[in-house]
């Protein structure tokens, strides 16, 4: 293993082949994940909800089958044919099949081949910044996790517990391991992340009686705290409101809904923590020479 490593680290050529199609093929499954874990979600919430309220499990319906992201295997969702392995190849089959089933011909949505290219893209470009290193390793393992987080607040205006604490759990041992910053940095960055979304919620709260964002943008804030220390939250929830207040603006005219309607503030934040694992200073610099100081 250790040649191998040592061998991408001298021919980076190969090096960023690999990360390519590796990136590709998760790409392919991040499309299972963004789709079926909140299903999971649901259905556990529902089997809770049983339990709560003394249902008879005899009750249960035909959905109550298992349901993982592995099982049942994938189908069409027009058609219901198992979808075959050479069918799911990442963009060559849906480009092959020029985005149609190849059993009922009913359209399949561009998003699936855009989701692995902007896995495989984001993935090669953390390889090239940071190089053969455990650093670009953990940073390309995040932007998996980031794009996910992304699509499934997106759809459903929730970001996984079963994603943001596992990946913030991994920040803290990457800095433990001397992979990234000093760790107490790293806890302190965790903390301030955290609870500087949490007042702002709560004191908004208080003033108008709404919630203004969930619980899972505060850890999602607190991963990048424990990835760039707490001299990087003002950086990102700055970064974030400032595209999320243009996007979201233009995306509620385009629709043509009011300013009162919710909108996801986690695919915000983390394009802004993820840029700013890599242009962090210069972000800084731009914002102050934006605001004159």
């Amino acid at each position: 293993m250790q040649d191998v490593w040592h061998f991408m680290q001298q021919q980076s050529w190969f090096y960023l082949l690999t990360v390519g199609l590796v990136s590709l093929c998760i790409g392919s499954f991040l499309n299972v994940v963004i789709y079926r874990l909140p299903k999971m979600m649901e259905k556990k919430w529902q089997e809770e909800s049983r339990i709560i309220l003394g249902e008879d499990s005899e009750n249960q319906s035909v959905s109550d089958a298992p349901f993982t992201l592995v099982t049942p295997r994938s189908t069409c969702p027009t058609c219901s044919t198992q979808i075959k392995v050479h069918h799911n190849i990442p963009v060559l089959s849906w480009l092959l099949l020029k985005g149609r089933c190849a059993y009922c011909d009913a359209a399949i949505s561009v998003r699936y081949p855009l989701i692995e290219m902007l896995t495989t893209v984001t993935s090669l470009w953390v390889a090239w910044h940071f190089g053969a290193t455990l650093q670009a390793l953990l940073y390309i393992v995040l932007t998996w996790a980031l794009i996910t987080l992304i699509f499934i607040d997106i759809d459903k205006m929730l970001l996984p517990d079963q994603i943001t604490l596992p990946m913030l759990w991994l920040a803290l041992l990457a800095a433990a391991a001397d992979i990234t910053i000093a760790p107490v940095d790293a806890i302190v960055g965790a903390a301030v992340g955290y609870l500087s979304l949490w007042s702002v919620y709560w004191v908004f709260k208080l003033l108008t009686g709404k919630e203004g964002m969930g619980y899972g943008d505060f850890k999602l804030l607190a991963l990048f705290g424990a990835l760039l220390g707490w001299q990087s939250i003002l950086t990102i929830v700055l970064l974030s409101s400032f595209v999320g207040a243009i996007i979201g603006s233009i995306q509620l005219a385009i629709q043509g809904k009011d300013k009162s309607t919710q909108i996801p503030f986690g695919p915000y934040l983390a394009i802004a923590g993820w840029l700013t694992l890599f242009y962090g200073t210069a972000l800084i610099d731009w914002y102050l020479n934006f605001l004159g100081v």
